[in-house]
């Protein structure tokens, strides 16, 4: 299992180790292993960060956090011509989007790695980098595992990718969904806590709202399933209202958000991966910044105030006009801050979990699952994996069964062994998959849960009351300290779009500030 340091609360620093190569941090759904065709690019940043040793520097912005955020925040103010620093806690860039070494030279993808329709800035990003995309494999039949009985279906029919459950159920799922989207459509993405009815439905669970109306057992299944593998959280943990505004924001400026286009694969979230890995998307980017990223540098405290502000980390201290925290609100919180931060910011910061969540990954010689008519993606009411998707290379020269762990299952095995989680999730496998799934060549687990840089993913969500009472905070400077991630964005939080958007927008921001 690839796993990251634990954060300490307050190690000695290790100044002959440090450097000065940015880093990358991002959402939605986070290594230092990479593949053949990554490899150039990572040793670029690394012979980078080796390069500088330097224990303090001065610019005009400190960005803390090497994802997709930090560095496309740092690009921007580069473009501006402002000097910056990227503080990286973890000694790769990448935060949520990470690529994980195989035992059979290739790699897999153990955070992010999704794209789809309207997600046009990480596209135009990994364009600009040429890092290429290709179509998730699709093509077969889809699986529905339900009540022990195993149900291949066609997706390309009247129903789509909705799973064919009984037709009570499916039309009481169809008007849910069609409800949901309806009132999202009335939801601002750029302040939800300003909805007409964001009191009322900031005031219940998601859970609440679909007991009332998600009357029939197996449109409830829909939903709940639907709930868990885009927040990675219960629909009991998550306000109506924030579930509204993820579905609104699940657009662009010129098209309206849709539940659908969140869960589906073509023409959805899930229709498009990248070549060579997501990961190839900030390496790259952190390449184009050299020495300006910092790895292996968790930032402890920020002091200061009035354009003067002194970023410590582990072995090097940045002294900074304007400070960029490009982290998720409860790692954000973990810093020191001094002056300590508006209390409506610290209090958001208290109540916005991150989502719980892992993904296993088992590798076969072939994706022996399309010679059945399968396209790898299966969907369960049961097992510690309820959502599988086919990771395997474009070219199929192997197989890879991808599944997501999520919500309860995942924090039922946090603390479990990792021979005990192989075991349920192979049995998982063998359930939807048949019994070749029992004897993968190799198996991969990534607990994001357990990584001290992240504890949790995809996103830091709101339960109720949150978003009403502290939203505004969430974007708001606190003087010269600016906030950044997917979970800021207004369109696709919990996204690498998300993380591309806000890094932008709070490079635009702090521009603006400096003058």
């Amino acid at each position: 299992m690839a796993r990251e340091r634990q954060l300490s609360p307050r190690p000695s620093p290790r100044l002959s180790r440090r450097s000065l190569l940015g880093g990358a941090a991002a959402g939605a759904a986070g290594l230092t292993a990479v593949s053949a065709g990554t490899a150039s690019a990572d040793s670029a940043a690394t012979a980078a960060a080796s390069a500088a040793t330097a224990a303090s520097r001065t610019v005009d912005v400190a960005i803390v956090g090497g994802g997709i955020a930090g560095l496309t925040a740092a690009r921007d103010l580069v473009a501006g011509g402002r000097t910056v620093a990227v503080l990286e806690a973890r000694d790769r860039v990448g935060g949520r989007v990470v690529n994980l070494k195989l035992a059979n030279g290739g790699f897999t993808e153990g955070g992010g790695e999704f794209i789809g329709p309207t997600q046009n800035r990480i596209k135009a990003l990994a364009d600009s980098l040429g890092v290429a995309t290709f179509t998730t494999y699709n093509t077969g039949n889809n699986l529905l595992y339900k009540d022990g009985k195993r149900t291949p279906y066609d997706t390309s029919g009247l129903l789509g990718s909705v799973p064919p459950v009984d037709a009570a159920g499916l039309a009481n799922a169809a008007i849910v969904q069609s409800e949901l989207d309806s009132m999202a459509a009335t939801v601002p993405v750029d302040a939800p806590w300003t909805a007409a009815k964001a009191a009322e439905w900031d005031k219940q669970t998601f859970e609440s709202w679909l007991n009332a109306h998600a009357i029939v057992p197996s449109a409830k299944f829909l939903l709940d399933l639907a709930c868990t593998s885009v927040f990675s959280a219960q629909p009991r943990e998550l306000s109506l209202l924030y579930v509204l505004y993820y579905i609104a924001a699940a657009g662009d400026e010129s098209d309206a958000g849709t539940l659908e286009r969140l869960t589906d694969t073509a023409g959805g979230a899930q229709e498009s991966r990248f070549v060579g890995g997501s990961q190839q998307v900030p390496i790259k980017l952190a390449a184009t910044l050299g020495d300006r990223v910092v790895l292996s540098a968790p930032v402890r405290s920020i002091a200061g105030s009035g354009g003067a502000y002194v970023v410590t980390a582990d072995g090097i201290t940045v002294t900074a006009t304007r400070v960029v925290v490009a982290l998720p609100p409860p790692l954000a919180a973990r810093i020191s801050y001094d002056p300590l931060l508006p209390a409506a910011r610290d209090q958001l910061t208290q109540r916005m979990p991150m989502g719980s969540i892992g993904k296993a990954i088992a590798v076969y010689d072939t994706p022996f699952w399309r010679a059945d008519g399968l396209n790898g993606q299966a969907v369960s009411d049961s097992g510690v994996v309820r959502s599988t998707f086919d990771n395997s290379p474009p070219d199929g020269s192997y197989g890879a069964l991808m599944g997501f762990i999520e919500a309860d299952e995942m924090r039922a095995y946090d603390a479990a062994a990792e021979a005990d989680v192989r075991a349920a999730v192979l049995a998982d496998y063998a359930n939807y998959f048949g019994d070749k799934a029992k004897s993968p060549t190799s198996f991969v687990l990534q607990r994001w849960d357990n990584e001290g840089f992240s504890r949790g993913g995809p996103v830091a969500y709101a339960p109720p009351g949150v978003l009403t009472e502290y939203g505004a905070a969430l974007r708001e400077p606190a003087g010269g300290i600016h906030w950044a991630g997917t979970e800021t964005s207004t369109f696709w939080t919990g996204y690498m779009d998300g993380a591309v958007r806000s890094g932008e927008r709070v490079a635009k921001e702090v521009l603006a500030a400096l003058g």
